[in-house]
C-alpha cells in the first residue's frame, strides 16, 4: 500500500509505494573499486600527474607526500573572476556574474580506495581538508553559501573515478536551501526550539529509522526519504554549520561517516550515490534554527517524468525496513569493522 509523507525539514510530499520495487529493469554493469588499478596514468588525481591539474590551493601533510590535496577545478562552474556588484535587475529576467569558486579535493593517492573502504585515519584527514578550505573561503564575503559534496559512481554524475569531493562557494543559497532554513526559522518561532534537536529526539524515542547511534552522532534513514535507503548523519549537539562543528570531533564523524559508507557498499553492492554537507549560509553560522547534517543519498532508480513534473519523489522502500536492512549489514561484517557502529552511545 501506498502512502504519502510530507518531510518536516522541506515540507515537501513524498511517495512511498514500495510495490514499484517490483518492476522489471535492466542493471548496468558496475566495478566495485577492487576492479580497478591503484594507479592509472591516464588519470589526473594520481600521483606523478600533479601537472595535469592547476595548481594546488591545499594539501595534507604540508610537505612530503599528499595524502588529500585540494585544487581549483579546471572546468569551474564559477570563478572569482566577475564583477559580483554586476547585475540585471529587470523582474522576469534577472542575471549576475557567475561568480564564485569550485574546487576539488581528491581523497587520497590511491585510484581505487574508495572512502567505504579507506582508514579511518585518512577519512579524517579529507574532513578536516574540508574544514580548513571552508574557513579560508568563507572570509570572502563575496560567498554566502559554500556546498561541499561527493559523487560516487556514474550514475551520481561523477566524470573521474578516482575518490574526490567537490566544493562549490555561490553568492546566493540555493532555493532548495531557502526553502528547509524558512522552515526551520519558522518552526524556531513557533515552538522556541530547534526543528533538527526535536526531529532527532523524537526519532530516537522511536527508533524504529535508528541505524545507529554513537557518543556524538546518529545515523538514521528519514521519514520522508526521497530515494531508497537515504540515509542522515545528524550531531546530537546543535552546530548550524559544519564550519563550527569542533575540530577534535572530526575522528568520530570520519569513523561514522565511513562506517555508513561502508554498509551502503555491502549491502548495495557499491551503489552510485551523491552526499552532501547541509550547512548553514557563511553569514549565519549560529544559527538557533538550523543544525548541519550529512545526506546521502543513493542513486539506485532514476528520477523520471513525474518527480520533474511535479517536485514529488516516488521512493520504492520504506525508511523503516531500510534502516533495519542496514543495521543487519553493520551486524553482519567481520568484528573488525564497522566499528563505530558497535560502540554505546
Amino acid at each position: 500500500m501506498s502512502e504519502l509523507r510530507q518531510d518536516p525539514t522541506t515540507r515537501e510530499w513524498v511517495i512511498l509505494a514500495p510495490e514499484r520495487a517490483k518492476r522489471p529493469k535492466q542493471q548496468p554493469k558496475k566495478r566495485r573499486a577492487e576492479e580497478l588499478p591503484d594507479w592509472d596514468e591516464s588519470c589526473p588525481f594520481c600521483p606523478g600527474n600533479e601537472s595535469q591539474t592547476p595548481p594546488e590551493v591545499f594539501r595534507l601533510p604540508i610537505s612530503g607526500q599528499w595524502q588529500v590535496r585540494v585544487i581549483p577545478n579546471q572546468f569551474a562552474a564559477l570563478a572569482l573572476n566577475g564583477d559580483i556588484t554586476k547585475r540585471e535587475v529587470n523582474p522576469l529576467f534577472r542575471k549576475r556574474a557567475g561568480t564564485g569558486v569550485h574546487e576539488v579535493i581528491i581523497e587520497t593517492p590511491s585510484h581505487n580506495t574508495t572512502m567505504a573502504l579507506m582508514a579511518y585515519q585518512q577519512v579524517e584527514k579529507i574532513l578536516i581538508a574540508y574544514q580548513k578550505r571552508y574557513n579560508t573561503l568563507k572570509k570572502n564575503r563575496q560567498l554566502k553559501f559554500i556546498t561541499i559534496f561527493k559523487n560516487h559512481g556514474w550514475a551520481s554524475g561523477t566524470s573521474l573515478v578516482h575518490p574526490h569531493s567537490q566544493l562549490v562557494g555561490t553568492p546566493v543559497p540555493a532555493t532548495y536551501y531557502h526553502q528547509k532554513f524558512n522552515v526551520a526559522m519558522d518552526y524556531y518561532y513557533d515552538f522556541g526550539r530547534c526543528l533538527y534537536c526535536d526531529l532527532l529526539a523524537e526519532e530516537l524515542e522511536k527508533g524504529e529509522r535508528i541505524v545507529a547511534e554513537t557518543r556524538r552522532f546518529v545515523v538514521l534513514h528519514p521519514y520522508a526519504s526521497r530515494v531508497p535507503w537515504e540515509t542522515w548523519i545528524i550531531p546530537k549537539k546543535h552546530y548550524a554549520s559544519y564550519d563550527m562543528f569542533p575540530a577534535t570531533h572530526l575522528a568520530e564523524l570520519a569513523m561514522v561517516l565511513k562506517d555508513t559508507l561502508l554498509c551502503l557498499y555491502r549491502g548495495l553492492d557499491n551503489p552510485a550515490f551523491n552526499y552532501i554537507i547541509d550547512t548553514s549560509t557563511t553569514e549565519d553560522e549560529e544559527d538557533p534554527c538550523y543544525h548541519w547534517h550529512i545526506r546521502i543519498v543513493p542513486r539506485l532508480t532514476t528520477i523520471a517524468g513525474f518527480e520533474i513534473g511535479s517536485g514529488i519523489y516516488i521512493t520504492t522502500a520504506l525508511p523503516e525496513e531500510t534502516a533495519s536492512l542496514m543495521k543487519q549489514v553493520a551486524s553482519s561484517l567481520p568484528e573488525g569493522e564497522c566499528l563505530s557502529f558497535r560502540q554505546k552511545a
